[in-house]
């Protein structure tokens, strides 16, 4: 697995992060924990709001803290009976992160997540209360999610403005029936030099390969119900099932390759809750998927650019007086 520059800063992340907000077993934890590094990924994905997950990793990483880099998240409420148990305020920041430090057993986060919008929070008491925390040296770094691009890109240049520590990644969904970050977040994601950790790669299991059929069927342990699916959702789960087939590995890892084929910036975060459904998913970065595959998963979500991208989605040469221009130079995918 190769390693990348996370954003705009000097730390040094596998091409794959592991999500561990399904570890509830110790044991099997372990297991996949031990596998993931085997593979040579070294960025552990949690949240204050993941259940017993950051007991758990707390308990595991005794001997393996300073190997990895860890990452977590706060804003989500503890206590539905206090108001300031959720948002991303200082109040709530300085106290879910003293309890993500304590369940972790650590002295320091590598990572902290803004885990989403708080409307009701200026961005600038956030961003400040974060760069507190730098400064305290208990956060190293922090990063935004499920944020619209125009609060992390004002939220960035604010924190440039006045010294604080900016956003140096992102966190959202992506996957090839939700592209919906393509609009707006991933080329604010370039300007900025951002990287992107993409969550909800197999649509909820939509793209696992289970749901090929357009008949009702009963569950199988995913994440979604067959007899909701829609006859698009069916025709996703052939085509990548097709695809799978084609190229010799399973629909998991052609969801994961397709992202890492999308953007060099993306950082795919992958789940299970079983050891073996782990090893399969990090054959993804070993997965080579021919120009035809990937014409065939961009279908899948009938994307089209947003106004006013769309607008400008074909060369413009009346600005230019009709005189050829040559367009920018390309982004140099950083860290290969």
């Amino acid at each position: 697995m190769r390693h990348q520059l996370l954003g705009p800063s000097g730390l040094r992340v596998s091409q794959l992060f592991l999500g561990a907000m399904t570890f509830t077993d110790p044991e099997e934890s372990r297991r996949m924990l031990d596998l993931y590094q085997e593979a040579g990924g070294n960025v552990i994905d949690t949240a204050s709001a993941y259940g017993d997950s950051e007991q758990i990793l707390g308990e595991l990483l005794q001997k393996k803290r300073d190997h990895l880099v860890l990452s977590t998240k706060f804003t989500l409420p503890r206590d539905p009976a206090d108001p300031n148990s959720g948002g991303s305020h200082r109040k709530n920041l300085t106290h879910t992160l003293e309890q993500s430090l304590r369940r972790l057993r650590t002295d320091y986060i590598d990572l902290l997540w803004v885990h989403t919008w708080d409307e009701y929070t200026p961005i600038e008491e956030t961003m400040r209360a974060l760069d507190d925390a730098v400064r305290a040296g208990k956060v190293l770094y922090v990063g935004a999610s499920n944020l619209p691009a125009w609060v992390v890109a004002q939220a960035n240049t604010l924190a440039h403005h006045r010294g604080w520590t900016p956003f140096s990644a992102l966190q959202v969904p992506y996957n090839p029936l939700q592209r919906d970050i393509e609009h707006e977040l991933l080329p604010m994601a370039r300007a900025h030099g951002l990287s992107l950790a993409t969550y909800n790669g197999l649509a909820a299991g939509v793209l696992s390969g289970r749901y090929t059929d357009t008949a009702p069927t009963a569950p199988t342990g995913g994440r979604v119900d067959p007899a909701t699916l829609t006859e698009h959702q069916h025709h996703a789960a052939r085509t990548i099932t097709q695809v799978a087939t084609e190229v010799e590995a399973t629909p998991a890892q052609v969801a994961t390759a397709w992202a890492l084929h999308r953007s060099p910036r993306l950082h795919p975060i992958i789940g299970a809750s079983r050891a073996h459904q782990l090893k399969d998913n990090l054959g993804a970065v070993d997965l080579a998927l021919p120009p035809q595959a990937m014409e065939r998963l961009d279908a899948l979500a009938g994307f089209e650019l947003a106004y006013p991208h769309s607008l400008n989605a074909d060369t413009q040469t009346w600005l230019n007086g009709h005189h050829h221009v040559a367009p920018p130079v390309p982004e140099r995918p950083y860290g290969r």
